[in-house]
């Protein structure tokens, strides 16, 4: 038995609760009681456009109709809450700027319209789309000027070069080159945290030890151990599991029908 697990589902509240979800859910609740740990559930509703609090009630009684109770969560408080991202917004700004005064992340200030000219001259060369760096190296008076025009930047995590390696309990040693990966995005220009950022801190503060989640999330898991380095910090353990597929041998989706819990 593995001592003090710490899991944790993080769905987005910007629908009903997938079946996809629920099993991920079931997993880690199902692993938190194997090992007598902890399951939390947290809330990423970084959307605030699409977020609601409606969605987040539903979600909670479609979990408890399926049997799946947590011990710490929105609606139970908890010893590392507030367990809602929108709530935490101070905690990412704290860590946001610790990057960039260490000089690990910069201000990024180029348009949509720029990033799909890149995104597409990219494709057309059969190069994997990535951010090019563009504004990594403005200066101080560049930065400042854009910004008295009315700009807002969203801040990107600088990459280094070199290969990003982890063990997977279900896929095994993974191996990616983060020359694929370029300089991503951390914090919107909004100032609401990206995904992967707001993850990291969430999973390191709530003291997870797994993440267990689908094989979809493979992608953000190189970029989220960038940051645990950056910070100086253990990666949980990750395990990846597959997605529930359709006869068509596709991810399951609403145009095959009912995919939504509250729809049985």
């Amino acid at each position: 038995m593995i001592s003090n697990v710490r899991v944790r589902f993080a769905p987005a509240p910007t629908g009903l609760l997938h079946i996809g979800n629920a099993r991920t859910a079931l997993f880690n609740f199902l692993f938190a009681k194997r090992h007598q740990g902890t399951f939390v559930l947290r809330i990423e509703d970084t959307d605030l456009e699409r977020s609601t609090d409606s969605s987040i009630d539903r979600i909670i009684e479609d979990l408890k109709w399926l049997g799946i109770f947590w011990e710490e969560g929105p609606d139970r408080d908890g010893p590392m809450g507030p367990y809602r991202q929108s709530q935490r917004i101070s905690i990412y700004r704290e860590f946001a700027d610790r990057l960039s005064q260490e000089g690990k992340s910069y201000k990024c200030f180029c348009s949509e319209e720029r990033l799909e000219k890149l995104r597409k001259e990219q494709l057309s060369k059969g190069k994997m789309p990535r951010y090019d760096g563009r504004c990594r190296s403005l200066s101080e008076g560049e930065i400042a000027e854009m910004e008295s025009s009315g700009l807002h930047p969203v801040l990107r995590f600088h990459v280094g070069r070199g290969s990003i390696l982890f063990e997977d309990l279900i896929h095994g040693k993974m191996n990616f080159d983060s020359a694929g990966i370029g300089d991503f995005i951390i914090v919107r220009s909004d100032g609401m945290a990206a995904y992967n950022f707001a993850c990291v801190m969430d999973d390191h503060l709530m003291h997870i030890t797994h993440v267990i989640r689908g094989e979809d999330h493979l992608s953000n898991t190189p970029r989220q151990i960038l940051l645990y380095q950056a910070l100086g910090w253990q990666p949980p353990v990750f395990a990846h599991h597959p997605l529930i597929l359709a006869p068509d041998r596709s991810p399951l989706s609403k145009r095959h029908g009912a995919t939504a819990v509250s729809q049985y």
